[in-house]
């Protein structure tokens, strides 16, 4: 078994998770990094090496869950154990209701929902061999307020929140803490997904957020990895089943991604 614990982290490849597991490995944690084919591990990879740790890279689309699950049997297979589950990786598209397709519903519910739920399982029994484990899902506040443009991922957000919960109770008895956090207005290519998709400017879509965050700016993704990493060690031993906002305050203001107060047109270009 590997002497050094280890943390699995998908959408690894930059953002939110890229950051995550540089952290970790700061920590002294050996790192599983999923990510899709086309995505650059490189610039995460190299700070790994630079702490000092190892790196296991499975790539693949997590919609797929066998490719998922082959992830944990790699990792398992290399080093006997996994002590932290990230569930990080997400993908939306910036629609409505009256539009989205079925194809697009379907696949955001597999990577955002699906996936961290048989991922959590597939850990989990190992965690439980062990007495102990952290699983983290990253959710978003759009699992709380409404906000019109992304229904299927603020469905699954939602679910995945609830999920926290039931998975809390399922495996707190065999010292498996499970938690959900839930940024707001991340500085990530997603974060930023809804200027490009609405072809408005994307200095007009983040002002007019930034105005309605107390904090005045949207966070850096290592803000949101280090809460993660700090809710997956010791100090935070006895939290689990609970959600954690990570928004600059932006919850207690109003609803994220507004239509009405950042002026964004009801009416979306087809995807």
């Amino acid at each position: 078994m590997n002497p050094q614990p280890v943390a699995m982290i998908t959408g690894a490849a930059g953002g939110i998770g890229g950051e995550t597991a540089v952290r970790f490995a700061e920590r002294g944690y050996d790192c599983v990094l999923l990510a899709l084919p086309s995505e650059d591990l490189n610039p995460i990879t190299k700070r790994i090496e630079d702490a000092g740790r190892q790196y296991i890279i499975c790539t693949g689309d997590l919609a797929d869950l066998e490719y998922a699950e082959s992830a944990v049997e790699q990792c398992i297979s290399a080093w006997g154990r996994i002590d932290v589950l990230v569930n990080n990786a997400a993908w939306r598209e910036i629609t409505t209701m009256r539009k989205i397709e079925l194809a697009s519903w379907e696949q955001t519910l597999r990577v955002c929902l699906t996936a961290p739920a048989f991922l959590s399982r597939w850990c989990a029994a190992h965690m439980e061999a062990r007495g102990e484990g952290v699983i983290i899902n990253v959710s978003s506040i759009q699992s709380q307020m409404a906000a019109g443009i992304s229904p299927a991922y603020v469905a699954a957000k939602g679910a995945l929140d609830s999920l926290t919960y039931e998975l809390a109770t399922l495996y707190g008895p065999a010292g498996i803490r499970v938690l959900s956090v839930n940024p707001g207005a991340i500085d990530t290519a997603m974060g930023q997904d809804i200027a490009v998709d609405q072809q408005a400017t994307a200095t007009k879509i983040r002002q007019a957020s930034e105005d309605m965050i107390p904090l005045r700016r949207w966070a850096h993704p290592r803000e949101i990895a280090h809460s993660i990493v700090m809710l997956a060690g010791e100090d935070a031993s006895y939290l689990t089943g609970t959600s954690v906002t990570i928004d600059g305050g932006w919850k207690q203001q109003c609803s994220p991604y507004s239509v009405k107060q950042l002026q964004i047109p009801d009416q979306f270009p087809e995807a």
